[in-house]
């Protein structure tokens, strides 16, 4: 086994500790990663905290990584040692089932394995990106083009594949009307992609105190939502809204918003049900949908449209020892607008 130091939480409450994990010997189709930079996520903290069901703790967390190929299998052929790489959310599936054949491993009918808090194929309880190195079988890794910098590349792996592939399913492109729900680690990025897409993006947010921010980041309109009149005169206007908020809204209202046709996709995961009027869909053929990540090929494409694009996360790099700190900032939405931990700082206490 590959001795690994990580920050990990033993309980609900935290805090985050230096300690040392197993990572399995490479099988013939892994590669050893040495991680160089890893996001922080609001699902870090959701699971973490038990919000999503009970953990198995101490629980590393994080599933934004970026970093270095260090070894490989002696049958892997994707990538060779000093490749610049990233792991997102799952780090497996069946690879069988209809989904895993679509290249929508995400929707694993059997359930992919999560980067942590996931029991993998050999039993092995996984264990996430707060760490130096893990080990991922070469068919979950996906390569950073050249050019783009490790650490704004992290947050891609998980904001930016789960706003980009439902802007990219539900078709955001020139003629289509899109709002953003939130301008947070997910909304900022979601705003970002739309408008490379060709879309007129719209930010309905609770106030207006990142709107400089929203026009900057290539929104054409800005919106409040705590104002009554902003649901009156946006009824009926947009073609897809991307609901980016991990807390329980009124999801009627919003979806009062939709155009004919229209479809409001939840990408937050609020641990809070989200009732749901049918009379909010039906007089206008309206659809609530989810989504998640996207499958490992469409996150390539992801990372290839960024750096095609010049698309980057707006991010904060931060040490190990202030993870418990930024977490208490992504609750009070106090981060413009993701969390990057320099993984060089892991072992400084």
């Amino acid at each position: 086994m590959i001795q690994t130091n990580a920050r990990a939480v033993f309980n609900p409450e935290g805090p985050f500790k230096l300690t040392t994990i197993e990572r399995r010997d490479l099988k013939p189709h892994d590669v050893l990663i040495e991680i160089k930079f890893a996001g922080i996520c609001h699902s870090d903290i959701h699971t973490a905290r038990g919000d999503w069901g009970p953990v198995q703790y101490p629980l590393v967390p994080g599933h934004e990584i970026a970093g270095i190929v260090t070894q490989v299998g002696s049958e892997v052929t994707k990538y060779t040692i000093g490749d610049r790489v990233g792991v997102g959310c799952m780090v497996d599936s069946c690879g069988e089932c209809a989904s895993c054949h679509k290249g929508e491993e995400q929707y694993c009918l059997s359930g992919n394995t999560g980067t942590y808090g996931a029991i993998d194929r050999y039993g092995q309880y996984t264990q996430g990106g707060y760490s130096t190195h893990i080990v991922v079988t070469e068919d979950f890794v996906v390569r950073i083009p050249d050019g783009m910098e490790l650490d704004a590349a992290a947050p891609l792996l998980c904001a930016g594949i789960t706003t980009y592939s439902p802007l990219r399913h539900w078709g955001a492109a020139p003629g289509k009307k899109v709002a953003v729900v939130g301008l947070g680690g997910l909304g900022h990025m979601a705003v970002k992609l739309a408008h490379a897409m060709g879309a007129e993006v719209t930010v309905l947010s609770q106030s207006l105190k990142k709107k400089e921010d929203g026009l900057r980041l290539g929104a054409d309109h800005y919106y409040a939502t705590n104002d009554p009149e902003t649901f009156k005169k946006l009824a009926g206007t947009f073609d897809l809204i991307v609901n980016t908020v991990s807390a329980e809204i009124d999801i009627n209202a919003y979806l009062s918003l939709l155009a004919l046709d229209g479809t409001l996709v939840n990408v937050g995961a609020p641990a809070e049900p989200l009732p749901v009027q049918v009379f909010s869909l039906i007089p206008h053929r309206r659809s609530f949908a989810g989504s998640m990540i996207g499958g490992i090929r469409e996150t390539q494409e992801m990372l290839n449209f960024c750096a095609e694009h010049n698309i980057a996360p707006e991010i904060e790099v931060i040490s190990a020892n202030q993870i418990d700190e930024a977490w208490e900032r992504v609750l009070a939405s106090d981060v413009r607008y993701r969390f990057v931990i320099d993984i060089a700082t892991m072992e400084n206490e």
